[in-house]
C-alpha cells in the first residue's frame, strides 16, 4: 500500500537510511484522517527548484518552503508536494530544531494539506500546527 509514495531528492541532502518509516508514517496520517494513500511524491529541491515552481505554476514571485499540488478526491489522498531544502535548513535554525525534524515537520505539513488543512488564517494555522505536533509525536526519531 505505501509503494505508491516516492521520495525524489535533487540535492543529495536526505540522510535517511529508511524511507519506509516516513512511507508507514505517511499511511497511517492518512488512515488516521479517514484517507486511502494513492500516488504521493514528495521532491526535495533547493531555493532556485521552488522558486521557478512558484512563479511558473503559481504566479508568485516569492521564495517558500513548500508547494503542494493536490490531486486528492473524496476520501483518496494523491499530490506532489515540492520542498526547499534551503528552507528547512534555515528554518531549523531559525527555531534551533534537528534537521531531521524539521524534514519531517515539513513533510506533514503537505500532507495535511493534501487532507484539506488550510493555513492562511490563525485559526487555520493553530490547527494545523496542532496536527503537525500531533502526527509529529507519533513518529520515531530518525
Amino acid at each position: 500500500m505505501d509503494s505508491n509514495i516516492v521520495f525524489i531528492d535533487t540535492t543529495k541532502k536526505i540522510y535517511s537510511n529508511d524511507l519506509s518509516i516516513l512511507r508507514s508514517w505517511i499511511v497511517s496520517t492518512a488512515i488516521d484522517e479517514g484517507y486511502t494513500v494513492g500516488e504521493l511524491s514528495f521532491t526535495f529541491c533547493d531555493d532556485d527548484y521552488l522558486h521557478a515552481i512558484n512563479v511558473e505554476f503559481l504566479d508568485h514571485d516569492t521564495y517558500t518552503d513548500i508547494i503542494t499540488f493536490d490531486y486528492s478526491s473524496d476520501k483518496y489522498l494523491a499530490g506532489e508536494i515540492y520542498i526547499s531544502l534551503d528552507r528547512v535548513y534555515e528554518n531549523a535554525s531559525l527555531f534551533k530544531q534537528k534537521i531531521n525534524q524539521e524534514i519531517r515537520r515539513i513533510i506533514i505539513h503537505g500532507v495535511l494539506h493534501l487532507l484539506g488543512y488550510k493555513d492562511k488564517s490563525q485559526e487555520d494555522k493553530a490547527e494545523m500546527t496542532l496536527k503537525e505536533d500531533y502526527y509529529l509525536s507519533l513518529q520515531p526519531d530518525l
